[in-house]
């Protein structure tokens, strides 16, 4: 029996609500492993996550890590079929905390922008949209043309939280894991869920880092 399980039947974890489930969504960009950390970070905070997958997700995760999908899904409460378009995620009385694209594709964006959806894991995203939940996309393209700059605003005239993963270098990482996480802190805080430990500009831990 899985450990949080155990923890919840003893009543130290409760079971989550809506308010504690989080969709997560990972897409054909480069940058999947900011996906598969958030889900265990996520894990690690007790919170439920829906996890859909893109079939270029899935490409890229073979070719920059040694991840296999089914390892990956299980890392989640609930793994859907990219093409499953009846799954609860693909509603909006599902309720949810919002919806985190890690790394979120041009593609992806592109197709949230206009409403026009092909997938779940689109599907999800407009729906967090029209519900009013945060929708955060942490886009990983670069440079961007015109165009792409367009969709993006619309995204965030629609109520998107665009965030690409952007490295900081105040806190002196030691490791490429160590700018990931800060990234995904910086994300999770836009949802109020604290990372422990995360760097912060102004306080000790940084300060001591620079002297």
């Amino acid at each position: 029996m899985p450990v949080q399980e155990v923890l919840r039947r003893a009543g130290v974890l409760k079971t989550p609500s809506s308010a504690q489930r989080m969709i997560v969504g990972i897409s054909g960009a480069t940058g999947v492993v900011f996906g598969v950390r958030l889900l265990e970070i996520l894990r690690d905070l007790g919170v439920e996550t829906h996890l859909v997958i893109t079939r270029p997700g899935a490409v890229t995760l073979a070719q920059e890590t040694d991840y296999r999908v089914a390892e990956v899904a299980a890392m989640a409460d609930r793994h859907y079929r990219v093409g499953d378009i009846a799954a609860p995620i693909a509603s909006g009385s599902f309720r949810t905390m919002g919806m985190i694209v890690a790394p979120c594709s041009v593609r992806t964006f592109s197709e949230i922008a206009t409403g026009v959806t092909s997938n779940l894991l689109t599907r999800a995203a407009d729906v967090t949209l029209k519900e009013g939940r945060k929708l955060v996309l942490m886009v990983r393209e670069t440079p961007l043309h015109s165009g792409h700059l367009r969709n993006l605003l619309q995204l965030a005239e629609m109520g998107a939280v665009i965030a690409p993963p952007m490295q900081t270098f105040y806190t002196r990482p030691s490791s490429l894991d160590d700018m990931i996480v800060h990234s995904l802190g910086r994300v999770l805080d836009l949802f109020d869920l604290e990372l422990p430990g995360l760097p912060r500009w102004g306080e000790d831990s940084v300060r001591a880092m620079q002297t």
